[in-house]
C-alpha cells in the first residue's frame, strides 16, 4: 500500500491496483487534451504547407494550451480564484504533457515519410495513432509516480465536483 491524498481528498492508502488505475485514467485525460492540441496543429501546419519544424512547434503549443484547458475548467468550476486553478493546471499537467509532446512528435519524425505525408493517407493517421499511443504508455509512470507522491492529477481530483 502506498499513502497518499486519494482523488477525493481524503487521506487514504491506494493499493497498486488503485493507484494505476487512477494513474490511467490521469493519462487519459492528458492525452485527450495533447491529442486534440497534437492533431489540430500537424492538420493546420500540413494545411499550410509550414516546415516539419513549424509544424511540431504549432502541434506542442496547442497540445499545451488544451491539455492546461482540460485540466483549468474543472478547477475553476470548483470555485477557485483562477491564478489558483491555474497553478494546479500547470503543476498537474506540465511533467506529462512534456513527456507526451516529446515522445510523440520524435515518432512521427522517426516514421518516414510521416510528417511529409498529407492528411488523406493511411501513413499519417496511422503514424500519429501509433505515435500518440505510445505517448500514452511513456507517460503513464510519470502520472502514477506524481500520484503516489499526492501530486499531479492526485491534487486535481481534490477540486473536482
Amino acid at each position: 500500500m502506498t499513502s497518499h491524498t486519494d482523488h477525493h481528498g481524503r487521506g487514504a492508502a491506494l493499493t497498486g491496483r488503485e493507484l494505476n488505475r487512477l494513474a490511467v485514467t490521469a493519462t487519459a485525460h492528458c492525452l485527450t487534451g495533447c491529442a486534440i492540441g497534437e492533431i489540430l496543429g500537424l492538420v493546420i501546419g500540413t494545411t499550410l504547407g509550414l516546415s516539419n519544424a513549424w509544424t511540431i512547434a504549432l502541434a506542442v503549443v496547442l497540445a499545451f494550451a488544451f491539455g492546461y484547458s482540460f485540466t483549468l475548467v474543472p478547477v475553476l468550476r470548483s470555485g477557485l480564484a483562477f491564478g489558483t486553478a491555474l497553478g494546479i493546471a500547470l503543476a498537474a499537467d506540465t511533467l506529462s504533457i512534456t513527456v507526451m509532446e516529446i515522445v510523440d512528435n520524435v515518432i512521427m519524425l522517426l516514421i518516414p515519410g510521416a510528417m511529409n505525408a498529407g492528411l488523406d493517407t493511411w501513413l499519417f493517421w496511422a503514424s500519429l495513432a501509433v505515435a500518440l499511443a505510445v505517448a500514452f504508455v511513456a507517460a503513464l509512470p510519470v502520472n502514477r509516480a506524481l500520484i503516489r507522491r499526492g501530486k499531479g492529477h492526485a491534487v486535481v481530483h481534490q477540486h473536482h465536483r
